[in-house]
């Protein structure tokens, strides 16, 4: 069993019970990780006026950094990018440089892992490259990643043992 509050799963995407959720689900299911649907959470883009310090952004990565030690971050493959929202979250990150440094100084030492969903089977390449490099800014460890694909029939054996190897080498017990 895993250790309470070690990994939580980010969903970030535009439909909270699509293909990417359909992909989160099955690995909480297998590694009882949480979710946390973006798409839930009242947030706006960054701000460099800060007028956006009222809603549920701060509370939120409060909560995850505080609690846990591994991000998942779950998002679809929209037009070869990541979804607007997962983008807006990781935007939001400025904050934690600019007003809540004191809160952004402890993602240092924090991991990412990153769970794509899209269409095509491959990634093109240089899609993971925001993730790697936010990831190093924010002094975090980028530990990997696993790209999926729902097809009409659901979650193919292929996709889940991808994900299952992804689990693995994450050390999700």
């Amino acid at each position: 069993m895993i250790k309470k509050n070690r990994f939580v799963l980010i969903l970030g995407s535009s439909n909270s019970s699509g293909d990417t959720y359909a992909i989160a689900s099955y690995i909480s299911e297998v590694t009882d990780i949480p979710i946390v649907d973006l798409l839930q959470i009242n947030f706006s883009d960054f701000d460099y006026t800060f007028k956006n310090r009222d809603d549920d952004f701060f509370s939120l990565i409060e909560e995850l950094i505080n609690n846990y030690d591994i991000f998942i971050l779950a998002t679809p493959v929209y037009w070869y990018t990541m979804s607007a929202i997962m983008k807006r979250f990781l935007d939001r990150f400025s904050d934690l440089l600019k007003i809540h440094k004191e809160t952004g100084v402890k993602l240092r030492g924090k991991k990412m892992a990153i769970v794509s969903c899209g269409s095509d089977r491959v990634l093109k390449e240089g899609f993971h490259m925001p993730f790697i490099e936010t990831a190093k800014y924010l002094g975090m460890v980028y530990i990997g990643d696993v790209h999926t694909w729902i097809s009409s029939g659901g979650i193919e054996k292929d996709v889940k043992d991808q994900i299952h190897h992804f689990i693995k080498k994450l050390n999700i017990h």
